[in-house]
This record gives C-alpha cells, structure tokens and sequence, in this order.
C-alpha cells in the first residue's frame, strides 16, 4: 500500500516568519504546522526574522510547536532580527541556531498610548464619557493615566513579563533568576545569546537545515526543504513587486500594525 504522503518523509518542512507577529501571522502559522503533522514531515526548519509582536498570538504558536515537537524534530534558525515575541516562539523549538550577529533579545512586555489631551484643549475639543466603572476607559487618548490606572496596568505588563520569563528558564533549563539577569529589555547578538543559554549554537539557516536532517535520520546531502507559505492576495504581490518587500511596503505594513494594537500589551522590540 503507498501511503499519499510518503513522499513527505524524507524532506524537511520549512516556515518563515517574517516581521511583526499578529493574528494573521497566527493562522498561518497554525495552519502550516497542521499540514506539517498531517503529511507526516520528519523535521522542520523554522526561520524566524521578527521583531515580536501581539502576546497571545506568540503564545499560541510557541503552544502550538511544542505540542508538534513531540513528533517531529525542529530546529529554529533566528535570521537578521529575532526580538521579544520572536524569541518566545523560538522556545517552542528544542533546537536554535543563530547567526553570530543577529539581533536578538528584548525580552520583556511593553504597552503604550496616546495622549492628545493639550492637544484637544487647542482645537477646542472635549468627549463627554458615560462609563460602567473608574476604568473602563482606562488608556483613553484625551486624558492622563491616573495613578491607579498606572498600577493596574502595571501589574498587567508584570505578569505577562513573568509569564515569558518562566517560558526561557524552564525550555532552556535555566533559572528565574538568570533570565531576569538579562531579560530587562536589552537587546544582545546571537554570539552573546549562546553564552547566555538563549541559543545552542552560532550557524546559518543551511547550518539549521542539516542540523534538522541530522536529527531526522535523514542525509543532508540527499534532503530537500519544502516551503509552507500562506499565498498572499493579488493586490499585495503586486504591491510588493512595485515597490519591494523592504521600504515603502514595509513601512505601510509598520504603520498599519502600530495603529491596530496602540494600547495592547506587546512582545516587541520597539527602536
């Protein structure tokens, strides 16, 4: 009997993640790794190039390859940039190469808001809020956080900031206290992240790839990536083919991903 999808068995599965990490980011990802247990790879090659992003979304994914790991090898390359969200889903592979300049690190939550309050009083504009509670308008643009506001937001950060500390201590077996060590925001290269314990080795994605084989069983040399990517709708290709992944593009893409998430928690190196 020929099973249909043995001719997946001795190739390596490959997934990029690239810039910020948001729902989007999530379901593809997921839906990647569903086929990825389905066609019954033997391994995967997880290149991640991102900044971080949204905290649930990372967390969902991070959950989603640990589960995946149990049956099938995974190797975590982190390409120019893999900060804060970014590390956290590169906890879910038992296996991590970095490039010995790669940015990496920031791991910590941070949350901001706008305040246009003087603003408004200059144009003469005012909102008059009729709320259930003190807080429910809590981050409102034309006012001042209160100090109690402060402290409850602040707690918020404190837990999820704990929550990603946990997460590196106990999938690179290290302790609370040495992640808090550097886990303050800091952003360090892929050569200091190995002697932190953040990462095994220094390599490039092609080091990752035959790591990945080598765990699988598989002959490096014989073996072939097969790329999962979400086919992106028409308008963007051509958008991206006009004006390039980078620049214009990207920074459309930036704009777009600070306005939706302006007053969320954030696993995200921000420069």
């Amino acid at each position: 009997m020929i099973w249909p999808f043995r001719k997946f068995r001795k190739k390596i599965a490959r997934i990029e993640i690239n810039g910020a990490i948001n729902g989007t980011t999530r379901k593809t990802v997921l839906a990647a790794l569903k086929t990825i247990e389905e066609r019954k790879f033997p391994a995967l090659l997880l290149r991640i190039d991102s900044p971080g992003g949204t905290v649930g979304d990372s967390q969902e994914i991070y959950k989603a390859l640990k589960r995946l790991s149990q049956t099938v090898k995974i190797v975590a390359s982190f390409g120019n940039i893999s900060a804060s969200g970014g590390v956290y889903i590169g906890m879910g592979a038992p296996h991590i190469v970095a490039n010995p300049g790669t940015i990496t690190g920031s791991i910590g939550v941070i949350l901001r808001g706008n305040n246009l309050e003087r603003l408004l009083e200059k144009v003469g504009v005012s909102f008059q809020v009729i709320k259930s509670g003190p807080y429910k308008d809590i981050l409102s643009f034309d006012r001042e956080l209160t100090p109690p506001e402060q402290e409850i937001l602040q707690e918020m950060i404190d837990i999820s900031y704990l929550q990603f500390v946990q997460t590196i201590a106990d999938e690179r077996n290290l302790t609370v206290e040495q992640v808090k060590s550097f886990a303050d925001g800091r952003i360090f290269t892929g050569e200091q992240a190995v002697e932190l314990g953040v990462v095994d080795r220094l390599g490039t994605e092609e080091d990752a790839r035959i790591w990945a084989a080598e765990l699988a069983g598989l002959d490096p040399k014989k073996t072939e990536c097969y790329t999962l990517e979400d086919r992106k709708p028409l308008l963007n290709r051509l958008l991206a083919s006009t004006l390039g992944s980078t620049g214009v593009l990207a920074g459309i893409d930036w704009c777009e991903f600070e306005l939706s998430h302006n007053g969320q928690p954030l696993w995200l190196y921000r420069p």
